[in-house]
């Protein structure tokens, strides 16, 4: 199937009130699970590509190519994001790379300087036709600068959405990265408070320390696109740990990658499934209008 954009991908998602999963690609393997887990369930899917990947990789374009023919040969309904790109060089490649929708991360920087880079990567996007998310504050988990206990400020969020101009905006509401275990507790009340307070989606970075419980209720609240990126991981890593204990004289890395595939996939799928069963307003509220990049 052609790849998609995430703003058509968003759009549908809006129309139909239910959440779109976007997960995170690491290897090749990742991408074929994912895109497989979405083929299984008929659900749309975001294959995006961090900043941190393309340095494990040495350059966007292997990883990006990959992924993209993966989409493309897949049935399923699937774009290409790229994620926490700090370098908005990096994010100018997105044309070139096939990629729809750029989240520009500038949440490290003072508040001003943050506005002020974002507008410029929205400008450069509106341009191109391309998609973009920003964030207001890191999420927990990255640098400590969002510690347990610090959220998103609605009136900061809407200043910062009508200065810059952005499609979307990842917001912290409870959730932090590189969790383990679904133990976080996510702030409903913010949730619903943001969702009335922006006529943008609402991105939820962190998922994958979030129960189904909460992640289903997240959505409901207003969460139109959901990160899931250290579950995946997480399964990758035991079933070809599982594998390699089981043979351990094993020698082809196809065995255990495979393993490792389908047990992305699993996750794919069940996140896919759970979201599935979740309505998420519009929003801003039932008349809000979403603009897009």
């Amino acid at each position: 199937m052609p790849l998609l954009s995430t703003a058509d991908l968003m759009g549908e998602a809006q129309h139909t009130q239910h959440a779109v999963a976007a997960f995170n690609v690491i290897t090749l393997e990742h991408a074929e699970g994912i895109a497989l887990g979405a083929e299984r369930t008929g659900m749309p899917a975001i294959l995006q590509i961090s900043e941190n990947a393309v340095k494990y990789h040495g350059s966007p374009y292997a990883i990006a190519a990959a992924s993209a023919a993966v989409a493309r040969n897949s049935s399923a309904r699937i774009s290409l994001h790229l994620d926490h790109i700090t370098d908005p060089s990096l994010a100018y490649l997105a044309p070139e790379l096939s990629v729809s929708s750029v989240m520009y991360d500038g949440a490290a920087l003072p508040y001003e300087e943050n506005v002020r880079r974002t507008r410029e990567v929205v400008e450069w996007g509106h341009q191109r036709g391309i998609w973009i998310e920003a964030e207001l504050g890191e999420i927990g988990g990255k640098d400590g600068a969002h510690a347990p206990g610090v959220r998103t400020d609605p009136d900061e969020a809407r200043q910062f959405v009508q200065a810059t101009g952005v499609a979307a905006l990842a917001v912290a509401v409870g959730s932090s990265h590189a969790m383990t275990s679904k133990t976080a507790s996510l702030d409903h009340d913010l949730i619903r408070r943001l969702n009335s307070s922006l006529e943008i989606p609402l991105v939820l970075h962190g998922s994958s320390g979030v129960s189904d419980d909460e992640l289903r209720l997240a959505a409901q609240e207003g969460m139109v696109k959901i990160n899931i990126g250290t579950s995946l991981n997480l399964a990758f890593t035991a079933a070809a740990r599982r594998y390699l204990n089981d043979n351990p004289l094993g020698t082809d890395p196809r065995k255990y990658l495979r393993a490792s595939r389908d047990a992305v996939s699993e996750v794919a799928a069940h996140t896919l499934m759970t979201l599935a069963t979740a309505r998420c307003p519009i929003p801003g509220g039932p008349h809000a209008v979403t603009r897009q990049a």
